[in-house]
Formats: C-alpha cells, sequence, structure tokens
C-alpha cells in the first residue's frame, strides 16, 4: 500500500480523531454526554465546544475531496513522491487545523486550511502535471 493510501486510511479516522475535543466538550457540561440526542446537545454548545463542532464538521466535509485526489492520483499512476508528499501535507494540515480551530486561532487555521485544501485540489489535478516530474 503507497505512503498516499495510508494516509486516506488515516484520513478516514481523523473522523473519530476529530470528534474527541467535541465529545469531551459534551461529557463537561452540566448534564454530562447526552447519549440520546448528541446532536441537540452539540448545538447548544458554545465556546471551545462549539469549535470543537464546527473542526469535527469540516473535517468530515474535507474528506471527499482529499480522498478524490488521492484515487484519482493512484489510480492515474502519478508519480508517487508528489503524491505521497501532497497527501502527507493534507494530513498534517488537518491535524494542525484542528488543532487551531478548538484553540481559536484564526488567522493561522484558515492558512492551515488553505495548504490541505490546496494539497487535495492538486492531487485530484495530478494528471495534468504529471508529465512534469
Amino acid at each position: 500500500m503507497t505512503i498516499a493510501l495510508w494516509c486516506l486510511f488515516f484520513a478516514a479516522l481523523l473522523h473519530i480523531l476529530s470528534k474527541s475535543p467535541l465529545f469531551m466538550a459534551q461529557v463537561r457540561t452540566e448534564k454530562g454526554y447526552n447519549n440520546s440526542n448528541p446532536r441537540k446537545q452539540q448545538n447548544a454548545l458554545t465556546g471551545v465546544g462549539q469549535r470543537a463542532l464546527a473542526a469535527h464538521q469540516n473535517q468530515i466535509e474535507s474528506f471527499p475531496l482529499f480522498a478524490a485526489g488521492v484515487i484519482v492520483a493512484t489510480m492515474l499512476k502519478c508519480h508517487a513522491g508528489a503524491v505521497d508528499i501532497l497527501a502527507i501535507a493534507y494530513i498534517v494540515a488537518r491535524c494542525v487545523y484542528i488543532y487551531a480551530y478548538v484553540k481559536d486561532i484564526p488567522s493561522f487555521r484558515t492558512a492551515v486550511f488553505m495548504v490541505g485544501y490546496f494539497s487535495s485540489v492538486l492531487l485530484i489535478c495530478a494528471p495534468a502535471w504529471a508529465d512534469l516530474f
């Protein structure tokens, strides 16, 4: 399995990892975690909990573009080194993004988001630039 495919696997795990700060915020509420209606509880969160929810939702939203990029680049056998670097860049950017979102560092978070986003876009466009390597 290539590094890019391992990154795809790890990106899928980020769904659960990005939920951790959200879960902790829910546990810390007055009534604890509401397993009967967790989404209602999530919508009532403020501060760190609200940012944790947004970070988690954004992780889920960013995954399809990255997954498509890795699949396109892998299926079309684009230059593995460049594809692997872009996949790693996405994973690192997403981990830092979640941290920056929860810790409320908005300008840095936006810059890191752009790194992850453009990594995904470049992966999808890999067939167009594959001949350059």
